[in-house]
C-alpha cells in the first residue's frame, strides 16, 4: 500500500509534469491544487530535488519544475526516492537485500518466490510508466476513453 507522502510525490510531480515548459510552480500553487499540507509537500519536494528529479528556483518567478522532460521520470523513480525498495519483503528487494530472520531456506522459500514475482511484476509496470504516461492516461479518461464504469 502506497504511504501518504509516495501519493503526494506522485501527485506533486503529475502536476510538474503538467506545467512543464511553463516555469517553475510554487509549493503552495501545488499544495492548493492537490489539497495537500504544505509544510509536508516541502519536504518531499526538497528530498525528490535532492534526488535529481526536480529543480528549484528562488526568489520571484521562483519554484520547483521536473529535471528532464516528464517522458523520462518514471513512477517507480519516485516512488523509489520516497519510499525506498519496491520489494515487498527484504529478502526480494535488488537494492536493499537483507535474510529475513525466520527464514531457514531462503532458496526454497514458498513465499519469497511469489513475493519475488510482486516486486518484478510492480517494477515492470512502474518502471515503465512515465509521468508523461499518467498525463495521456488521464486525458484519455476525461475524454470518455479508458473510463471506468461501474454498473448494477
Amino acid at each position: 500500500m502506497l504511504s501518504q507522502k509516495a501519493k503526494y510525490a506522485l501527485k506533486a510531480t503529475l502536476v510538474l509534469a503538467k506545467e512543464f515548459g511553463h516555469g517553475p510552480v510554487l509549493i503552495a500553487d501545488i499544495a492548493q491544487r492537490e489539497r495537500m499540507p504544505r509544510k509536508f509537500l516541502e519536504v518531499i519536494l526538497l528530498e525528490l530535488r535532492n534526488h535529481g528529479l526536480l529543480q528549484s528556483r528562488k526568489g520571484k518567478g521562483g519554484g520547483y519544475f521536473l529535471a528532464r522532460q516528464p517522458s523520462q521520470i518514471t513512477l517507480g523513480e519516485v516512488l523509489r526516492v520516497v519510499e525506498g525498495p519496491l520489494a515487498p519483503l527484504p529478502c526480494v528487494s535488488k537494492v536493499a537485500y537483507r535474510r529475513c530472520d525466520e527464514c531457514y531456506d531462503e532458496r526454497t522459500c514458498a513465499i519469497r518466490m511469489v513475493m519475488k514475482d510482486v516486486r518484478e511484476a510492480t517494477a515492470r509496470i512502474l518502471d515503465s510508466t512515465t509521468l508523461a504516461d499518467v498525463l495521456k492516461r488521464a486525458e484519455s479518461t476525461l475524454h470518455g476513453r479508458d473510463a471506468l464504469i461501474y454498473a448494477i
